[in-house]
């Protein structure tokens, strides 16, 4: 059963029967809003979204990164499947897979974050959301709408953070800007 997170909430990364999740995908969707045309007709545009996933350790120092000019961590435990220049289709646009088992020992926190590498604002996207996937069952496990449309044109989606033996997901959703995650660290640093 899939959790919906509100801003702020923090769910254990756990399968419903309590054991911890080992494998997990990002997915990220979003669609552009489709503007009116010279008739009045709609008219779509593309919109470049780009998730990554920055890997931190305890004191809060970026440690490795994934995005689509490094699809993957130095460790190998977590692999981007590609950039997609436009939102078109159904489903999770950019995915991010996890292996939590393979995750180095002092990385703490997995941030992800979503940014318009062609610099659209958020107001020009719409069914923009972050959901964790099982990997092992395909079940999804949380999800989290990116709402709040406006005038930034990144958002700090969410983090992952060690959880005893385990790992828990809180849904962040701070609006930020930047083109690639480099212009997003001071606004992460707030949520470490």
């Amino acid at each position: 059963m899939s959790v919906s997170l509100t801003k702020g909430q923090r769910v254990s990364l756990t399968k419903s029967t309590g054991q911890a999740l080992t494998s997990v995908r990002m997915g990220l969707g979003w669609d552009a809003v489709k503007k009116k045309g010279l008739f009045g007709g709609l008219k779509s545009q593309t919109i470049d979204l780009d998730a990554s996933c920055l890997l931190f350790d305890a004191s809060g120092t970026l440690v490795d990164q994934v995005w689509f000019q490094q699809l993957r961590s130095s460790d190998g435990s977590i692999q981007h499947t590609g950039d997609n220049l436009t939102g078109d289709g159904d489903g999770d646009d950019e995915s991010i897979m996890v292996d939590l088992t393979r995750v180095p020992a002092h990385v703490q926190t997995l941030v992800f974050t979503v940014n318009s590498f062609t610099g659209q604002d958020f107001s020009q996207i719409e069914n923009a959301f972050c959901r964790v996937v099982d990997e092992t069952t395909g079940a999804e496990t949380a999800r989290y709408d990116l709402t709040g449309s406006g005038r930034h044109n990144a958002q700090v989606m969410a983090k992952v953070t060690r959880d005893g033996s385990g790992w828990a997901m809180t849904a962040i959703g701070a609006p930020a800007s930047g083109r690639t995650f480099r212009d997003l660290l001071p606004a992460i640093g707030q949520h470490l």
